[in-house]
């Protein structure tokens, strides 16, 4: 039984329909990735099914008693709220007396309580919970909150973008959903919770309809991908991979379409116009026929322009544009002194492009400031190159004044800007953004978070600059344009630092990564996300095999220098076991030389570039080499005993 339909769905904000008469069905057990361009109204789609948005036309039916979660792009929590209170509100009317017990039972801890009305008020409660058989609700409500790392009694506005993201995430699986509908679920979550996240709903098998723009969580998570496209949605089974393939032979079929369809258009056109000739052989017929012709030209929708990306290096920097010595850095003091970085040197060359990884507050923003000198160290030597042009993009975009025009933003006082050699009117290079002649004098606040994005990339591209620091660029940006802008990145000449959640865009951008090792240690390594992942990988699986064979050279030498008890005679071991007890040394040598040879293929770099999938699994079977030797050593002395 599906759990959700759309039929015949309109919906238009001015004179644009983002839905033109759109049908959908969402049946049970799928993970349904709702994909398209920025502003093209898949937000406005997810509000609608979850019952929070309405329609111009069409109807969403949903299964009766369906229990269903929602998480909006930006969650409204109020801030004096606790997390406990937050989490139990999606749970109807018991919300209130869950979170009121929860308030009673936290006060009851306090030195100066009145314990004995507090008592009497907690009896009350109770009772009014058992009626309703609520407890169960509140065991989940805590059984999120721990899962999610939350504290339940920290207040709401205290907590950062990425706890807010859990908390919404907890609200919705608190009450046990069947379906879940989450509009962009990874934003302001670092890399491992991103990953923590994909384990979690797939494992769970609820339902979901999610919009992300993330290729590695679409890849792993998704069943099906649908994209909405000038008011349709297209359906596509499988991964992002898998549409990928598909998308590319539609639009490639839709030209060839509309190619045809003008063309014959245009002989009609003709042949109307023939004059004389033409009204003596009018057809009645043929007239209607174009005339429709028109009706459906005018009406079809052409798909929406690339953003047009070009960014100015400016003027060469020296050689050199940082050099670091054994640089520490904390914050507070005595027992609250926190080390962000411990003891960091690297060395950083013109066209360097640096990633850097690591979890929300781990100190990549301070590390950052380190490097550009904007902050000083507490220990160590920082030098700087020379003719360094800095040009930032900020991910909370505090940059962007609301109240200002988008042409002011972009080059205020002037009617044009310069990228390189060629000067451009400022309209022009908002048009090449994707932002409409007529929307360059809007506000600020108008626009969306796409919007403002793609408006603060403008910003930062209109401006000459040697060294680019992009701090979470990819928020809100739609697949295309973040496919764009990896090209422009990969072209730059320029020194790039990126701090990107993004492990595909990383991938694709960046020469080597500067990541957070914890207790503030900064390592440097070669390549992108899943280069440093899978040297990770590598690691664990040396430091496991070092530790096997210590564990293997110690039951030998101790099986050797034990002292040999004398067996009494009369417990003699069968066949099957003295044959078994002439075998196992032979196993045990077959199985250290499979240990040596792959612990050899794991130390080569290359092997995790040619063959990531095989990598992998010869590190799973190093660990279950580890656990076979460790059962044959034991079975070894069992019978030699």
């Amino acid at each position: 039984m599906p759990h959700l339909i759309l039929s015949a769905a309109s919906l238009a904000y001015g004179h644009v329909p983002l839905l033109d008469h759109a049908d959908f069905q969402l049946d049970q057990g799928e993970r349904v990735a709702l994909i398209g361009r920025n502003g093209t109204g898949k937000s406005s789609l997810l509000r609608a099914l979850a019952g929070q948005g309405s329609l111009d036309d069409g109807t969403v039916w949903r299964q009766p008693g369906l229990r269903m979660g929602y998480v909006p792009q930006e969650p409204p929590f109020a801030p004096e709220l606790t997390v406990f209170e937050a989490v139990v509100a999606g749970m109807g009317e018991i919300s209130a007396l869950l979170a009121e017990y929860h308030a009673v039972a936290h006060a009851m801890g306090e030195p100066e309580a009145e314990h004995e009305a507090l008592l009497e008020r907690m009896h009350h409660l109770q009772g009014e919970l058992e009626s309703r058989q609520a407890w169960s609700f509140e065991a989940q409500a805590e059984r999120v909150i721990q899962r999610f790392s939350l504290d339940a009694d920290a207040r709401v506005g205290t907590l950062s973008g990425g706890q807010k993201k859990r908390l919404a995430l907890a609200q919705a699986l608190a009450i046990s959903p069947e379906l879940l509908l989450l509009d962009e679920p990874t934003n302001h979550l670092d890399i491992g919770a991103i990953e923590w996240l994909e384990d979690l709903l797939m494992a769970s098998g609820v339902s979901m309809v999610f919009i992300t723009h993330d290729r590695r969580f679409l890849d792993r998570v998704s069943t099906r991908i649908v994209e909405l496209d000038r008011g349709r949605l297209l359906s596509c089974p499988g991964n992002f991979s898998a549409y990928q393939a598909k998308k590319e032979m539609i639009l490639h079929d839709e030209a060839i379409q509309s190619a045809k369809f003008d063309k014959f258009l245009a002989q009609e056109e003709v042949w109307i116009r023939k004059g004389v000739e033409a009204r003596r052989t009018r057809n009645e017929g043929r007239v209607l026929r174009l005339e429709q012709l028109r009706r459906e030209r005018a009406a079809r929708r052409e798909r929406q322009g690339k953003v047009e990306l070009a960014l100015d290096s400016g003027d060469r920097s020296g050689k050199l544009v940082a050099e670091l010595e054994h640089v520490s850095k904390s914050f507070g003091e005595g027992a609250q002194q926190l080390a962000v970085v411990r003891d960091f040197s690297c060395r950083l060359q013109r066209g360097d492009k640096i990633g850097l990884i690591g979890p929300n507050g781990a100190g990549k923003t301070t590390l950052l400031r380190l490097i550009l000198g904007e902050l000083a160290p507490d220990s160590g030597r920082v030098r700087l190159g020379s003719k360094i042009q800095v040009a930032y993009f900020d991910q909370f975009r505090t940059q962007l004044d609301e109240e200002a025009a988008l042409i002011d933003v972009i080059s205020p006082g002037s009617d044009y800007v310069e990228i390189g050699n060629e000067k451009k009117h400022v309209i022009g290079y908002l048009g090449d953004f994707l932002f409409a002649p007529q929307r360059a004098r809007s506000p600020v606040k108008s626009l969306s978070g796409g919007e403002r994005n793609r408006l603060l990339l403008a910003r930062l591209f209109a401006r000459p600059a040697n060294v680019l620091v992009l701090d979470e660029p990819t928020n809100d940006l739609d697949i295309e344009t973040l496919e764009l802008l990896e090209q422009l990145l990969q072209e730059y000449r320029g020194t790039l630092f990126l701090v990107s959640h993004d492990r595909v865009f990383i991938d694709n951008v960046v020469t080597q990564t500067i990541a957070f090792e914890g207790d503030g240690v900064w390592r440097e390594y070669a390549g992108g996300y899943q280069d440093w992942a899978d040297y990770q990988v590598k690691q664990r699986a040396g430091d496991a095999a070092q530790s096997a064979a210590k564990r293997v050279a110690s039951a030998v030498m101790a099986s050797v220098q034990a002292p040999r008890v004398k067996v009494d005679s009369s417990r003699k071991l069968s066949y099957k076991d003295s044959r078994e007890l002439a075998e196992l040394p032979e196993r045990i040598a077959a199985l250290e030389q499979e240990q040596k040879a792959i612990s050899q293929r794991l130390e080569d770099p290359a092997f995790y570039q040619a063959e990531p999938q095989e990598a992998r699994r010869i590190s799973l079977r190093l660990t279950k080499i580890d656990e076979e030797l460790l059962l044959l050593l034991e079975r070894w002395e069992a019978l030699e005993g």
